[in-house]
């Protein structure tokens, strides 16, 4: 019986690809003749516009972007765009103002008696941060610590280059058990 299936199979086959054989001649021959009957219309490409250059005849009319004149429209802008807000760049630098906010875990606090002190962590280092602290990199002042968040300010550009406050916070960090 096996046998038998076998020599069925084979045979099946056989026929199989001779009919696969004749269609694939035929379809061949069917897009041949397509191909000799279609005309080619390939459209001509117009021709490059001609470019005529312009000579310049401001010579002698005055820069637009002369460096005196610009100096002195961004010395207006700046004296129209102050409002105060802009840090003190000459004030000496915390430790915590040299890390990124991403980096800062507040850990913990502790109350010495005369206010509460936050924990903050950056990397393996904890460091000590009350009220009237900086923090970040964008001149975060903190503005207030409890138990379970630390709320600070920060003083950042917008797209005009003015000076605006940000209010931002750390949150206590879970033990991870």
């Amino acid at each position: 019986m096996r046998l038998h299936s076998l020599l069925l199979l084979i045979v099946s086959s056989v026929s199989l690809m001779a009919c696969s054989n004749n269609e694939e001649v035929e379809l061949n021959a069917w897009m041949a003749q397509v191909k000799k009957e279609t005309p080619v219309r390939v459209q001509a490409l117009a021709a490059p516009k001609v470019f005529v250059p312009v000579a310049f005849q401001g010579g002698d009319l005055s820069d637009p972007f002369d460096p005196m004149k610009l100096s002195v429209v961004f010395a207006r802008l700046k004296a129209q765009n102050d409002n105060g807000l802009k840090p003190d760049f000459d004030r000496p630098r915390e430790v915590l103002e040299a890390f990124p906010l991403d980096e800062m875990k507040m850990v913990g606090t502790f109350d010495n008696r005369k206010n509460l002190i936050g924990l903050v962590q950056v990397g393996k280092l904890i460091y000590q941060a009350k009220v009237g602290n900086y923090l970040g990199q964008n001149y975060g002042k903190i503005s207030s610590v409890s138990q379970e968040r630390m709320d600070f300010v920060e003083v950042v550009q917008d797209t005009n280059g003015e000076w605006t406050e940000r209010k931002a916070s750390l949150e206590l960090q879970e033990a991870k058990k």
